[in-house]
């Protein structure tokens, strides 16, 4: 089907503004479109509770963590690692509005992790800091929602290539569990030439170039960008993740490579539920009140999460003890 037709007319918007694609911009430049996008989706739902914390990090520095809790009795805790290309992002702007709803709508404590960006922090810090803050989350789990809760990583474009390490890292680290992920158009991979890369009708808000621009930014050197803690498609070994949704956009350079690793985890014995979000760019999962597809792919997830924790009570809930162990 055709590109849906309100991601056509901000194209359009942003052609007639003759608006610079990222790739010709500062980071600082880049970054200021955050709050202009952040004030056209407006504040998010109404939660129970909101905790801001500054957790360390290893080199001594600090980033900032966002818990959301919902009403009632949590279910499930759901670390989230937010978008933009390791580059742009907050979690004061488009994504509190993202947390605030998926808090809502799973009925779950979600934490947002405000990873150090690059350049100025360039890999590997952003998934420390996020090893960090999923730890963290991992060992405050009881405080957030029931005992033997699930804990759940997600995240979206770059933050679904964290969530997606985060899960090479719990198992090979022995800790903590993850019960499940779920990745949204995901970077699992470095390659700049796939067909979803190429293809004229991928090349929109996000592009070829773009992605270039934010991979130079977070891991310059191109031989480093094979290791699986960037690249997490390329890992020898997947066996022993968690059950996963990964959800790609129709039309979107990184479409080949979210569904290339949604099926090297199923040939690696790992429970896989692969969507695609039919009409749609890459970004619209940050697009709340902006994009139709927001709402569409939200409530893919939600539901998706619901289920898991269905599937979850029918097992029976992990011991805080097992919360610990490796998933392999």
């Amino acid at each position: 089907m055709p590109l849906e037709p309100v991601s056509q007319a901000v194209l359009a918007e942003l052609a007639e503004k003759r608006q610079p694609p990222i790739s010709e911009q500062t980071p600082a430049l880049a970054r200021m479109m955050g709050p202009i996008f952040s004030g056209m989706s407006g504040r998010g739902p109404e939660v129970a509770s909101v905790q801001n914390l500054k957790l360390s990090g290893t080199d001594g520095g600090s980033f900032n963590v966002r818990v959301l809790k919902p009403e009632g009795e949590p279910e499930a805790v759901i670390v989230y690692f937010h978008g933009g290309g390791w580059v742009l992002g907050d979690i004061d702007f488009q994504y509190d509005h993202v947390g605030r709803d998926l808090a809502n709508r799973t009925n779950s404590t979600v934490v947002l992790v405000n990873y150090r960006k690059a350049p100025e922090f360039r890999f590997p810090t952003a998934i420390e800091d996020s090893y960090i803050g999923l730890c963290w989350a991992a060992e405050h789990a009881s405080e957030f929602a029931v005992a033997g809760a699930p804990l759940i990583v997600a995240g979206d474009s770059a933050g679904g290539n964290i969530a997606a390490v985060m899960t090479h890292w719990a198992r090979d680290r022995q800790g903590p569990r993850i019960d499940h992920q779920v990745l949204v158009y995901p970077v699992t991979d470095c390659d700049f030439d796939t067909p979803s890369y190429v293809a004229a009708e991928n090349q929109l808000l996000l592009d070829r170039d773009t992605m270039i621009w934010f991979w130079n930014h977070y891991l310059p050197d191109p031989n480093a960008r094979t290791s699986p803690d960037a690249s997490p498609l390329r890992a020898a070994d997947l066996t022993g993740l968690p059950p996963a949704l990964v959800y790609v956009s129709e039309f979107d350079p990184l479409h080949d490579e979210g569904v290339a690793y949604a099926r090297a985890l199923e040939s690696a014995g790992v429970p896989v539920a692969l969507a695609e979000a039919e009409g749609q760019m890459h970004i619209w999962f940050q697009m709340a009140n902006i994009l139709p597809g927001y709402q569409t792919g939200m409530q893919v997830v939600a539901d998706h999460i619901r289920d898991a924790l269905a599937d979850h009570r029918g097992q029976g809930s992990h011991t805080s003890d097992e919360r610990t162990a490796s998933n392999a």
